[in-house]
């Protein structure tokens, strides 16, 4: 089901009907399956010209202090990304000459808790009604060589568009892992 913005004007805020939100999570899992299966060129077909994408660190910080606790932008970030810059990454991997990921890394993407609303454009600029707000959990492990071992967790927000062809694309995407401090000798993960 396609909503024209015309219509999706007063649906500002409200959430994705159930057909929408069924197609937000199949987009979801195909997304997940394309990463785990190393298909990250055919992954950076789900991303639109203008990505951002954004994983902050954090810290630790006591209760009256926790509007501190995420880095703002242009404070750390593990991930401060456009889509040419994962596709120079991506490129990377295949030369050979990332030798983080040379065995290559096994993931699994777990995707739950997903929560599709239609985007309020006084709280993204740039984004109409017509576009989605999507919230999700997910659950990341990879195992690399014999012993190494990783489980990320955290929280994604996301704003998906549709393309040209009437598919999904993300458009923006702010990761925000649950640990702050990352125990991973690497961090070559795609979220």
């Amino acid at each position: 089901m396609s909503i024209t913005t015309e219509h999706a004007v007063g649906e500002a805020g409200r959430p994705a009907d159930r057909d929408t939100h069924f197609e937000v999570e199949q987009f979801y899992y195909r997304e997940a399956f394309l990463l785990d299966e190393g298909r990250y060129a055919d992954w950076l077909d789900l991303l639109a010209e203008d990505l951002d994408y954004w994983m902050p660190t954090r810290t630790n910080r006591l209760r009256r202090q926790q509007s501190l606790a995420v880095a703002a932008r242009g404070e750390a970030a593990f991930y401060d990304e456009t889509k040419e810059s994962l596709a120079w990454r991506i490129r990377r991997f295949d030369s050979g000459m990332a030798w983080s990921e040379d065995p290559p890394s096994r993931t699994r993407h777990l995707v739950t808790n997903v929560m599709a609303e239609r985007v309020d454009p006084g709280e993204h600029e740039g984004f109409t009604p017509a576009d989605l707000l999507v919230r999700s959990a997910f659950l990341v492990y990879r195992n690399r060589l014999e012993r190494e071992e990783n489980v990320f967790a955290g929280s994604r927000t996301d704003v998906l568009r549709r393309g040209e062809d009437g598919g999904l694309l993300v458009a923006r995407r702010t990761i925000l892992l649950d640990q702050n401090v990352l125990l991973a000798k690497n961090i070559s993960t795609f979220f």
